[in-house]
């Protein structure tokens, strides 16, 4: 019996990675500034560094977790590692830091960084498909 043919493992490059990490971190904080801004809040800079970190620290352990410089640009392979550890490990650092934590907040970075860090993986497969044809 001969061994199943394995698909190749598709290796990226490393601007590719990067651009991706840089894209997710990017939109991350675009989330905080969005927020802050909607809230009126001041310190602009440092306050939306002070609001982003614990989603991007639980954006990179989704990005750990899911390997995700072996499919950077994977809607569910990497997007949905990296969405899902940006809200859980952004809620729960918030929690331990004693930042605020309400379930309207919780529904909309469920909403937000789902629609942020999946969407333009979406979007990018829709043109790397119409590309192909």
């Amino acid at each position: 019996m001969t061994p199943p043919i394995q698909q190749p493992l598709q290796i990226h490059s490393r601007p590719r990675i990067a651009a991706a990490a840089i894209t997710d971190a990017v939109l991350i904080l675009v989330f905080a500034g969005v927020g802050r801004d909607a809230h009126q809040r001041g310190d602009v800079v440092a306050g939306v560094f002070l609001t982003a970190w614990p989603f991007l620290a639980g954006a990179a352990l989704g990005w750990v977790a899911s390997r995700a410089w072996r499919h950077p640009l994977s809607v569910r392979r990497t997007g949905l590692a990296v969405w899902l550890g940006a809200l859980a490990g952004g809620m729960v650092l918030r929690l331990l830091t004693n930042q605020t934590v309400v379930l309207p907040f919780i529904i909309v970075a469920l909403l937000s960084l789902g629609l942020l860090l999946l969407g333009w993986r979406l979007a990018w497969a829709g043109v790397r498909r119409l590309r192909k044809t």
